[in-house]
């Protein structure tokens, strides 16, 4: 018995490549912003309150303008969008150590610039191209892989940011930071779309319009709980990132432990993205999201209530790691099984945007608990909250493909 090529075509390779190139950069740069935050306090006379909330804004901007450039990426390629996206970013990352950049620039270079860069970007067009040129059998891994590689941004954007920061100051950072966007345009003129719809020869698939389509998920109960469940994860992942640095500190941590868990979230985030890429071709991808998603709550538990050490700290960037970016695959493996891929980076985007808003909640909080109460502790507590929310929101989901794709 024949097995059926990983790679359907060239076409699908060199599309894989080009995704995962995209994304090690925005993504890494992304996961360093952070890193800044005592640097923007002391320098540009932000609090903390401001700096959450333009991390919130920019979580909102990258949200809001996926499915806008997901929409653009189903009209005229992937690799038109993401090179516009990308010159936004480098504005805003130029303006923001060149100035004007205290007050209201500041949100609006890292919120509003940056975060509408990020809406092109960042992991949601890229994987919807790269998940066309897959069947449904091969997609989730194929997903899996252009994630771990933003995973491997992860893990050394923060060692590169921590050396830089110390040897060029924050302004000169930014500045070399540039210089990767270049790389990722560069990569972008290879992120190709399908020749043609080959998922399937159905007419009522290739000729659907895209108003039909987000009719048609919109009145899916499951893309709906899909959409809740993705807002969870958004405000899980944007806590940590913007607030583990100050929470280590709170604890009474040295600063590199927060240096460690992010680059440590970024390394094994490869092994979870991976894991589950390919346990999406074999198993039910609503379960498998539920299962990761009470993980994250129990994972969170043990952090807060084992007495602090820098083992625990390890401990949580590995198994936090692990369970970081892994519900992408099975997320947009449901959505393409569901409704197929014509519109799959419009449909992805919309999902996605629930997941930034959760992300601007888990940024804004952080930082207003922490101004308000002296102590990050209740945004991790609510973070508990709703990750078993999402683990119970995910079961009713029904992953049968819609009567338009199913009858041919």
């Amino acid at each position: 018995m024949s097995q059926t090529k990983f790679f359907p075509s060239k076409l699908a390779l060199i599309t894989l490549l080009s995704a995962c190139g995209i994304v090690a950069v925005s993504m890494g740069l992304r996961q360093t912003f952070g890193l800044f935050s005592d640097f923007f306090v002391k320098d540009l006379q932000c609090t903390v309150t401001q700096f959450g909330l333009a991390i919130g804004i920019q979580m909102l901007m990258w949200g809001m303008f996926a499915p806008i450039f997901g929409a653009m990426a189903d009209k005229i390629g992937g690799n038109k969008v993401t090179i516009i996206a990308f010159i936004f970013m480098a504005l805003g990352i130029y303006l923001l150590y060149s100035g004007p950049n205290t007050g209201i620039f500041f949100q609006i270079n890292l919120g509003l610039l940056v975060g509408i860069g990020l809406g092109g970007t960042a992991i949601s067009v890229q994987i919807a191209e790269v998940g066309k040129h897959f069947p449904n059998q091969t997609r989730g891994l194929a997903i899996g892989i252009v994630v771990a590689t933003a995973s491997i941004g992860y893990f050394f954007s923060p060692l590169y940011t921590k050396f830089a920061l110390s040897a060029y100051g924050w302004e000169k950072t930014l500045q070399t930071f540039l210089y990767f966007i270049i790389f990722g345009m560069i990569a972008a003129i290879f992120l190709f779309p399908v020749k043609k719809d080959n998922t399937t020869n159905n007419v009522k698939v290739n000729e659907q319009t895209i108003g039909e389509a987000l009719k048609e998920a919109f009145n899916h109960k499951g893309f709906i709980l899909l959409i809740f469940g993705f807002f969870v994860c958004g405000f899980n992942i944007t806590l940590v990132a913007a607030h583990i640095p100050g929470y280590m500190q709170e604890r009474g941590f040295e600063a590199w432990t927060a240096f460690a868990i992010l680059s440590l979230i970024g390394f094994f985030n490869i092994f979870g993205t991976l894991t589950f890429g390919f346990l999406s071709g074999k198993y039910s991808k609503k379960i498998l999201l539920s299962i990761l998603y009470f993980s994250r709550g129990i994972v969170l538990i043990l952090f807060l209530f084992l007495p602090p050490s820098p083992y625990t700290a390890l401990g949580f960037g590995v198994l936090y790691g692990y369970l970081w970016l892994a519900t992408i695959p099975p997320t947009n493996g449901i959505i393409s099984q569901i409704f197929g891929t014509k519109y799959l980076a419009t449909l992805y985007g919309i999902v996605f945007f629930s997941h930034q808003i959760g992300g601007f909640l888990g940024a804004y909080l952080g930082g207003y608990f922490f101004d308000k109460y002296g102590s990050y502790d209740y945004a991790f507590y609510l973070s508990i909250g709703l990750s078993f929310f999402a683990t119970l929101v995910h079961l009713p989901i029904d992953e049968k493909p819609v009567m338009r794709i199913s009858v041919t």
